[in-house]
């Protein structure tokens, strides 16, 4: 199983500008949170475990990630997290190109 929870990567996206370009550490995944009809009260959309993860199906599109920054001059990730759309990570960057392609389903 391909881990997700406690992945670094960098953070490409426009929507949160104070985090592009940085290291960032996934913390936890918001299934469908990137969908507009998501609905938020929905039960198992925020998920913590690897095992969660994977039974919902992996990430796509459509879900934000919960992901931590690094900040360099104190050598530790923050204690306050943002939620970017996962086609938004460098981690995940294969899922834009599927909305591209027209193959998200």
């Amino acid at each position: 199983m391909k881990k997700t929870i406690g992945t670094v990567t960098t953070y490409h996206g426009s929507e949160h500008a104070y985090l592009r370009g940085h290291k960032v550490r996934i913390v936890a995944v918001m299934k469908g949170a990137a969908s507009p009809d998501h609905d938020p009260d929905k039960d198992g959309t925020y998920l913590r475990d690897e095992e969660d993860v994977a039974r919902a199906g992996g990430i796509t599109a459509d879900d934000r990630i919960e992901v931590q920054p690094w900040i360099e001059q104190e050598g530790r990730f923050s204690f306050v997290a943002s939620d970017p759309r996962a086609i938004d990570l460098g981690c995940f960057k294969h899922l834009a190109k599927e909305i591209v392609d027209g193959n998200d389903d």
